[in-house]
């Protein structure tokens, strides 16, 4: 039992860093090659924890070389969109300018109530509302609706619009973050102050806080008794 544990967790790691090795970018594309990598990895961590008599070294020096395989086509790709296209394919349009091409559907044998489906989950629920639809090399599905049916932008309205900027998390599960308070403009002392100021003495107390562009503090405490609540303070 103890062989085994120890086993699961070896090639845990070794999987771990050959995934982190390959990148976020891998993940995230997961074409036909990238999951074939996938597959294979998993299925080559599981042999040496399952059969005590095959060696974790070869299991490692496989994931190894997979890994190496996934790098380097993942930079050929780069340098030759000829051989991005023969690894990953390339992207199928399947309405174009409102007009369905009923050849690429029948090709990728996608039948009207799949394509129906996919719209709907991109809040197109008409054909007809959809200028292009384009299915990427990854199986996902890109909807571009017509004009009109486009959501108005203050671009549109000629409104003037403030940059956005990401909210800065000063706190997480009881643990402060030094360095986003001072993003937030804020020290420590004066931020316990406006903690003590809605009544919360420490900050271990506080689920989640963060800090808005507006330079408002929105605080969540989890509480036993009445679930995690929220409160707002301008800093």
């Amino acid at each position: 039992m103890l062989i085994v544990a120890i086993r699961t967790l070896i090639m845990y790691f070794a999987v771990l860093l050959a995934v982190r090795i390959m990148g976020k970018s891998e993940l995230s594309k997961m074409s036909p090659f990238q999951l074939v990598i996938v597959f294979m990895i998993a299925e080559l961590a599981a042999i040496p924890i399952d059969s005590a008599d095959v060696s974790l070294i070869n299991g490692i020096i496989a994931i190894s070389m997979l890994m190496f395989l996934q790098v380097l086509i993942s930079f050929l790709s780069i340098k030759s969109e000829g051989f991005k296209t023969f690894i990953s394919g390339k992207p199928t349009m399947l309405i174009e300018k409102g007009k369905l091409n009923v050849r690429e559907l029948a090709r990728q044998r996608i039948t009207s109530t799949d394509l129906l489906e996919q719209l709907r989950l991109e809040n197109c629920p008409s054909i007809s509302d959809v200028e292009y639809a384009i299915l990427e090399s990854n199986g996902k599905l890109s909807v571009i609706p017509k004009a009109k049916n486009r959501p108005v932008t203050p671009k549109d309205m000629k409104l003037p619009v403030s940059e956005g900027v990401l909210p800065a998390i000063v706190v997480s599960d009881g643990h402060l973050y030094d360095r986003n308070l001072i993003i937030a403009g804020i020290d420590q002392i004066n931020f316990e102050k406006k903690l003590k100021s809605v009544g919360i003495t420490s900050f271990k107390n506080i689920f989640l806080a963060f800090c808005d562009a507006d330079k408002k503090l929105h605080i969540y405490t989890a509480e036993k008794d009445l679930g995690p609540y929220a409160k707002e303070v301008q800093l």
